[in-house]
């Protein structure tokens, strides 16, 4: 079976590949682990690998930083996740510690609370007529599923009328 599936993979060579990994970082911002993995997959040895990368970093295709960025905002306006959850995004995609908190200093607080608050209401507004204790229970736990933080959940619940 592994032979058979490695027969049908096209693999490129390093020049191939290069263009390829222009063409996958500029359509939208990748990590570097994004990349290398891809490239892997692409039948590339290590040294290709780590050359095309440099390569793709020199010529500004790549670049971590503005990937934590885009990611980090991505995924708090889109998807409507917390720091926790987007730190977690970010690490798995071996995003440095100190680009993961370059990162975080573009998200204006105000937005971020706002998006909260968003996502609470809507929550609540799901959950129905049910007792008070219930609603801030389930809400608490949907915002914690989302990733935000266990202080700023329970400040904006307490501030709501139910």
């Amino acid at each position: 079976m592994f032979e058979e599936e490695r027969k049908h993979k096209k693999i490129l060579t390093p020049r191939q590949a290069q263009l390829k990994a222009e063409s996958y970082c500029a359509y939208q911002e990748r990590s570097q682990q994004e990349v290398r993995d891809k490239l892997y997959t692409w039948g590339l040895h290590e040294e290709d690998v780590e050359n095309v990368i440099a390569n793709l970093i020199a010529d500004n295709f790549l670049n971590e930083e503005r990937f934590a960025v885009a990611y980090c905002t991505g995924k708090l306006r889109m998807k409507g996740w917390g720091k926790i959850k987007i730190k977690q995004g970010l690490k798995a995609k071996k995003v440095s510690e100190q680009l993961i908190k370059i990162a975080f200093k573009q998200i204006e607080p105000d937005e971020y609370e706002a998006i909260l608050e968003n996502i609470i209401d809507k929550k609540i507004r799901e959950i129905g007529n049910k007792d008070a204790f219930t609603i801030k229970n389930k809400v608490y736990q949907f915002a914690l599923s989302r990733g935000f933080e266990s202080d700023l959940i329970f400040s904006i619940l307490t501030s709501k009328e139910l």
